[in-house]
């Protein structure tokens, strides 16, 4: 019932946010389950890219998905995935646990601060010039050599940290396509689902060659995955976007001391 409960938790966080599902995977197999970051990499990035393979085709579906922006990240983020794992064979497990619990911190500032930045945004008059903007005529990006390195930086780094911690990416591809575009977050998350779903899969699938395989417990915690999913993407039009990212940042900055106590005291 706990492996069930986890995976549901995290498949709506990340169906509400394509963001939260990967970077809370991790923690909900090693502090709720109790399995070393080894055990749980597999796993957890079957569970993302699974569910966020099943939240970009709904976001398809809908017309949300910004898919050349999209392809663009994922194909970067796949070059840089196995420098990642490259990466978290050479350093000590703790220090791993303690990288993992910094990024956590990490996130629950930006997210905190991005909400702020977001109401100030909405009750100012006028529009601000980004990196990557949508073109009025045609509601498309206006691709142009800054907006694509906007995309391949975030790709980049997205992929990497894939591939280093398993956290799927997506709390770094939201936040940043958010800040450098004018893209609605609708759209926003739904790419974001796609680039996690094409880069977490990827990455599993060379983890996968090099003979990982799955435990039943594994699959029962993926299975349930997928079923949060549906009741995330159900969820997320009836919910406030600030009220969801600060609870998210509180949420992050409470498992990152937690994961940050287990990295000192054990």
């Amino acid at each position: 019932m706990l492996i069930i409960l986890l995976g549901m938790v995290v498949g709506v966080v990340l169906g509400l946010t394509g963001a939260g599902g990967g970077i809370l995977a991790i923690p909900a197999l090693t502090l709720g389950l109790g399995w070393t970051l080894v055990q749980a990499t597999p796993v957890a990035l079957l569970a993302v890219g699974t569910a966020a393979a099943l939240g970009a085709l709904d976001g398809l579906r809908k017309g949300l998905v910004r898919y050349k922006a999209a392809a663009l990240m994922a194909i970067v983020g796949s070059m840089t995935s196995p420098i990642g794992l490259y990466l978290a064979r050479q350093i000590p497990s703790r220090a791993l646990v303690l990288m993992f619990s910094g990024v956590m911190m990490f996130v629950s500032l930006r997210m905190f601060l991005q909400a702020r930045a977001d109401a100030r945004e909405g009750s100012s008059a006028g529009a601000i010039e980004k990196n990557c903007m949508l073109n009025p005529s045609t509601g498309r990006l206006t691709w142009n050599a800054r907006c694509s390195m906007t995309l391949v930086s975030i790709g980049a780094t997205s992929g990497l940290l894939t591939g280093l911690l398993s956290v799927g990416g997506g709390f770094l591809i939201v936040p940043a396509f958010r800040k450098f575009s004018d893209v609605r977050i609708h759209a926003v998350v739904s790419t974001s689902l796609m680039v996690v779903a094409l880069v977490s899969l990827g990455t599993l699938g060379n983890l996968m060659s090099q003979g990982v395989s799955l435990s039943s417990e594994g699959v029962m915690f993926i299975v349930a995955t997928l079923a949060g999913m549906f009741a995330g993407r159900l969820m997320a039009p009836r919910i406030s976007a600030q009220w969801l990212q600060q609870g998210f940042a509180a949420l992050c900055a409470v498992i990152g001391l937690l994961m940050l106590a287990k990295a000192v005291l054990t």
